[in-house]
C-alpha cells in the first residue's frame, strides 16, 4: 500500500517505521520544520507541507495513496486532514488519532473517519486490574522489543501528590502517554498535577526502565 501520514512527532513516525518494515510505501507529511527530521525514518518520503491545505495535499500526491492517517497532536487538524483525504482527493481508508477522548464522537463517517484510534483508552484496555503498587509493570512489547508500555502506580502517600507532570526527569528515551485516575483517561499536559494512586502509563526503551523508577523516587 501507499500510506500517507499527517504529522510526523513520535507517533506518526512510530506509525512510518512500522509500515515501512512491512514494505509499504509511506509519506509523511510534517508542517513543523523542527519536527522535519527525514533521518528517522530514511525509507519514507517526507514532505514539509500543512496537510490542511488542500493545495499541499495535491502537490504531494495524496489522491494516490491508499490510506491516509491523520497523526498529529491536534484533533482539529485530524478532522480537518480526514474530510479533505476523503471528500476531496477519494481516499479509500481514512484513520484518525483521537488526542481527547471527548472528542471521540466527532470522528465518524461524517468527518470522512473510516478508523478512529484514540490512543489513551487502548492504553488503558491493556492495563490489568491488580497492578503492583509502586512497581514498573510490563503490559506490552512494542516495535520487536525497541520499546516496552509499562505501567506505574504511584502510592496513595507519594510525595509526587500535588507537583506538576513536567517535573518528572524521564530519560530521553522515555515518554508519559497517560494517566489513568478513578475511571478517567487524562492526557498528561505539563502543567497537569500527580495524585496519589493515579496510574502512569510509559512508552520506554527497556534499558532505561529503572531510571524512570528512579525518577519517580522508586
Amino acid at each position: 500500500m501507499r500510506v500517507a501520514i499527517a504529522g510526523a512527532g513520535a507517533v506518526g513516525r512510530s506509525i512510518a517505521a512500522e509500515l515501512v518494515g512491512g514494505d509499504h510505501q509511506v509519506m509523511l507529511i510534517e508542517r513543523e520544520a523542527k519536527q522535519f527530521e527525514p533521518h528517522t525514518v530514511e525509507q519514507a518520503e517526507w514532505v514539509l507541507a500543512d496537510a490542511c491545505e488542500l493545495a499541499s495535499l495535491e502537490d504531494a500526491g495524496i489522491q494516490l495513496c491508499d490510506c491516509v492517517i491523520a497523526a498529529t497532536g491536534d484533533d482539529k487538524v485530524n478532522l480537518v486532514v480526514s474530510l479533505l483525504a476523503k471528500t476531496v482527493f477519494a481516499v479509500k481508508r481514512v484513520v484518525a488519532r483521537v488526542n481527547d477522548p471527548s472528542n471521540e464522537w466527532l470522528f465518524t463517517s461524517a468527518w470522512g473517519v473510516d478508523v478512529a484510534v484514540s490512543t489513551p483508552r487502548v492504553l488503558a484496555a491493556m492495563v490489568e486490574e491488580a497492578v503492583s503498587v509502586g512497581g514498573l509493570v510490563q503490559l506490552l512489547t512494542l516495535r520487536q522489543g525497541q520499546a516496552n508500555l509499562v505501567e506505574m502506580t504511584l502510592p496513595h502517600d507519594t510525595p509526587w501528590a500535588g507537583r506538576a507532570v513536567r517535573e518528572i526527569k524521564l530519560p530521553r528515551d522515555a515518554a508519559l502517554v497517560t494517566i489513568l485516575r478513578g475511571g478517567r483517561v487524562i492526557v498528561p499536559q505539563p502543567d497537569d498535577s500527580l495524585e496519589g494512586g493515579d496510574e502512569l502509563l510509559f512508552v520506554a526503551s527497556a534499558d532505561v526502565e529503572n531510571e524512570i523508577r528512579k525518577a519517580l523516587g522508586h
